[in-house]
């Protein structure tokens, strides 16, 4: 669909609030705005659209033409969402919910997202559960049974063997460091 753009970086709350004030500024009209993707009342004209990923661009968001870099896009962020954004994280089955969400096999996603990424799908996908522990234990509502059992991991030992092989600490320690290096979720 023609009114529909893909938008990439969009992996929060705010940055659906950014990317409709940008809208808003320009008095462009839209019927809805989620994670990713931005449904138009009208196509856009060439010069506004050029205008419009100038602007989107300055705030760190860009306009995906690719229909392929599109699916990845929508990828990266049906995962964000999951993790980062609802309490479904318990119990997901990968595989089944990105397959489910796409009508598309799954290893035919995840070989395509790894050519363009960089990286497995699979290995995306922790380094958001992590990311996702960093902030909990930040937060520090949570023991690290609690985080462990709220993001799926079958033990402990197994989320801290999983964070020190990604962050090269424990939980432990990361939690009584002065410097937690959190990322923002669009530099995952």
């Amino acid at each position: 669909m023609k009114n529909i753009l893909h938008i990439k970086n969009m992996v929060c709350p705010r940055c659906i609030s950014s990317v409709s004030r940008i809208l808003d500024d320009m008095n462009i009209s839209y019927r809805t705005i989620k994670l990713g993707e931005v449904q138009l009342d009208a196509q856009l004209e060439n010069e506004e659209r050029a205008v419009l990923s100038k602007k989107l661009n300055e705030e760190g968001f860009s306009i995906i033409n690719n229909r392929k870099a599109q699916l990845i896009e929508r990828m990266k962020n049906l995962v964000v969402k999951t993790i980062h954004h609802s309490n479904e994280g318990k119990d997901v089955i990968w595989a089944k919910l990105i397959s489910n969400e796409f009508h598309l096999d799954y290893k035919y996603l995840s070989s395509l997202f790894s050519s363009v990424e960089g990286i497995t799908l699979e290995q995306f996908i922790i380094n958001q559960k992590i990311e996702r522990v960093k902030e909990l234990i930040v937060y520090d509502e949570l023991i690290l049974s609690e985080i462990a059992f709220k993001l799926n991991y079958s033990s402990v030992a197994y989320l801290s063997n999983q964070f020190k092989k990604l962050t090269g600490m424990t939980p432990s320690k990361f939690k009584k460091s002065t410097n937690q290096n959190r990322k923002s979720l669009d530099e995952i």
